[in-house]
């Protein structure tokens, strides 16, 4: 069988074999190659079934026993938590972790996927970011078995172990709603991450069951970008408290969005739960210290990340088909959220 390479998947795609490797090593951003000609490409590549030369190298070697972890952002205190349970059954099961962490940067996961690639992981545990189904559909033609954590894209069949978003997000915003706010605001990033719509899709969900009316301003939308996380968290929540919008609650939709609002809090002097009640997705370490224990959903982190290595262990040791499992949160009831209020 003849072997498939760079220059039959320019020939199908009708380019160049310079623009075929830009895409197919993840430049395609930087070398400025159209969409609708990176989409052609990998399609071409997918349709041909061709793998780079690395890969049928370590198909024909033995394993390395080696798994690859992606995390998407390592100041998670969430990831910190599912790493050490990916670690300690990866170890139970022989398997060696090799982790790093893509900063919420598709360059960077794409950077990441050519590392392990080249190391000849076994399989991949991924915490992917937004826009990298491309490395996704690319994985699967090169027959790399692997797992998603947490994040999910609609269109790419994959194994997948995470929460069910939807649900914990209504059930907090219910919490808020059954102690009497009418007012809560939601503070979530601006993406189009399938878990983080989810969170948004329960929280309004459960204002509209209690019949109460959604406001535009009422969602606090911060751009995914780590290194400037407080400075637009800051702005989001001066838009509220600055202009004096009336503001029963805020439910941030992450910790780290949490603990920069904690942060806001402080730094203007705003009480909780006096002036405002606050609700965290997740925990943060530095709750602990807080000056009243924060309200928040927890995420069974060990059993997903226990679960999430062993799918991938029987997807790489054959022993069983891909799994999509959804794990439901749990709701820790602390002192930010305010009591007694008005009934709805």
């Amino acid at each position: 069988m003849k072997k498939i390479g760079l220059k039959d998947v320019a020939n199908s795609a009708g380019v160049s074999i310079s623009l075929v490797s830009y895409v197919l090593n993840g430049q395609a951003v930087q070398k400025k190659v159209k969409k609708e000609t990176a989409k052609r490409i990998i399609e071409a590549a997918n349709n041909l079934n061709y793998k780079p030369d690395l890969i049928a190298k370590s198909l024909k070697m033995s394993k390395t026993h080696s798994i690859g972890l992606i995390v998407a952002d390592i100041d998670y205190r969430y990831t910190s938590g599912i790493t050490k349970a990916i670690e300690e059954e990866a170890k139970r099961c022989n398997y060696t972790v090799i982790y790093g962490s893509s900063n919420e940067r598709r360059d960077a996961f794409v950077e990441l996927i050519n590392v392990f690639t080249n190391r000849r992981v076994d399989g991949l545990i991924i915490i992917p970011v937004e826009g990298c189904e491309d490395q996704l559909h690319l994985l699967q033609g090169y027959g790399i078995p692997y797992v998603l954590v947490d994040r999910l894209f609609k269109n790419i069949d994959s194994s997948y172990i995470g929460l069910d978003n939807f649900q914990a997000s209504y059930n907090a915003t219910e919490y808020l709603i059954k102690l009497g706010h009418k007012k809560i605001f939601f503070c979530n990033y601006h993406t189009t991450l399938f878990h983080l719509q989810e969170r948004n899709r329960g929280y309004k969900k459960a204002l509209l069951d209690y019949k109460i009316k959604f406001k535009p301003d009422w969602l606090i939308e911060i751009p995914n970008i780590p290194e400037d996380r407080y400075e637009n968290v800051t702005h989001g929540l001066n838009d509220v408290f600055e202009k004096k919008k009336e503001c029963d609650a805020v439910f941030f939709a992450s910790d780290n969005l949490a603990i920069c609002g904690l942060k806001y809090f402080i730094e203007k002097q705003i009480r909780i739960p006096d002036d405002v009640s606050v609700m965290s997705f997740d925990e943060y370490d530095e709750f602990e210290i807080f000056y009243c224990s924060i309200t928040h959903s927890r995420q069974p982190l060990k059993e997903m990340g226990t679960l999430a290595v062993k799918t991938l262990v029987n997807l790489i040791e054959k022993r069983g088909v891909g799994k999509h499992i959804t794990l439901k949160a749990d709701l820790v009831a602390g002192k930010s959220c305010k009591e007694g209020m008005i009934s709805v």
